[in-house]
């Protein structure tokens, strides 16, 4: 069932998952095709998250949508619910209480520490988006986790202390009972500047799939986790099944590749030893039981599953 319209304000507003934009030249999205958005997620009754580019938008866009509820998702620095900052862009000292997603290679990812360490001191929640997670390769896997479990010393630190930052690579799996996927095309949908749906941006800033008509999405079902054998008896609950990264590595817009589900479970098994560490002091961690695992990868054991 659908919740959620994404809506494009432009064609270069600013990416904010694994897909980078390429688009550079302005389009505004037309105001009337922003109020029919509007009209779409307020008959359907779906909460809307509108997406800015990096420069100010005219009044009469800013006034329309002021009259719905909504989500501002923004090229940080500028305030919004969600500020997206590349990594070579970020200024620590203006994200003091701010919700910010963080995008970066696996280069980056791997000399960040120091920069995330300070972050999380100050931000109310950090969401790491690595945008070459398909290089990943096992040897890598040995480092990310040594990397995932110096910030989760920091994090523990942190909730001893009685604060509670969050960090989509480690906290969120600690407090998730079931799983929390991206779910384009089953629970959300990208409205363009063209005035077309997609099932994501990704597919709309790459061109890598035709636009849908959000009434009648073709075999949807093959979008819904309940068509995906592995993915749903997996507990790597946090995991986003980002459905424009598996239809790139796998052709299977339902099935994630060996690198999406390795860096899952990696990330997986260090929340399990971070609520390990602070499950007896820290007296605000939920009862979730994260079980010992001897795989990175369900397709290894794919005939227990």
């Amino acid at each position: 069932m659908m919740q959620y319209l994404v809506i494009l304000l432009d064609d270069t507003s600013v990416a904010y998952c694994h897909c980078d934009n390429p688009h550079r030249e302005r389009r505004l999205m037309p105001p009337e095709t922003l109020r029919d958005g509007i009209r779409y997620a307020m008959t359907h009754n779906l909460m809307i998250q509108f997406v800015y580019p990096d420069y100010d938008l005219p009044q009469d866009y800013l006034d329309a949508i002021d009259t719905i509820d909504h989500h501002d998702i923004v090229p940080f620095p500028r305030q919004g619910d969600v500020a997206v900052a590349e990594n070579s862009k970020l200024k620590i000292e203006n994200s003091a209480g701010a919700v910010v997603v963080l995008r970066m290679k696996k280069a980056e990812l791997f000399v960040s520490g120091d920069t995330v360490a300070a972050l999380l001191r100050q931000v109310q929640r950090l969401n790491i988006v690595i945008t070459d997670l398909d290089t990943f390769t096992d040897a890598d896997l040995v480092p990310y986790g040594a990397l995932l479990d110096r910030w989760a010393a920091l994090l523990k630190e942190e909730y001893l202390a009685g604060r509670t930052p969050q960090l989509n690579l480690l906290t969120d799996r600690m407090m998730l009972t079931a799983p929390n996927h991206c779910n384009a095309g089953v629970e959300n949908l990208t409205l363009a500047p063209n005035g077309r749906f997609y099932l994501c941006p990704a597919f709309y800033y790459t061109a890598s799939e035709e636009s849908v008509d959000p009434e009648d999405i073709p075999n949807q079902q093959l979008l819904r986790l309940d068509h995906a054998p592995l993915c749903r008896r997996c507990d790597a609950y946090h995991c986003r099944r980002c459905v424009w990264l598996n239809q790139r590595t796998t052709l299977d817009a339902n099935t994630p590749s060996h690198e999406q589900c390795a860096v899952a479970h990696t990330e997986r098994n260090a929340s399990r030893r971070l609520l390990a560490a602070i499950r007896e002091k820290a007296q605000f961690m939920p009862e979730v039981d994260i079980k010992e695992i001897n795989y990175i990868d369900p397709f290894d054991i794919r005939k227990d599953f």
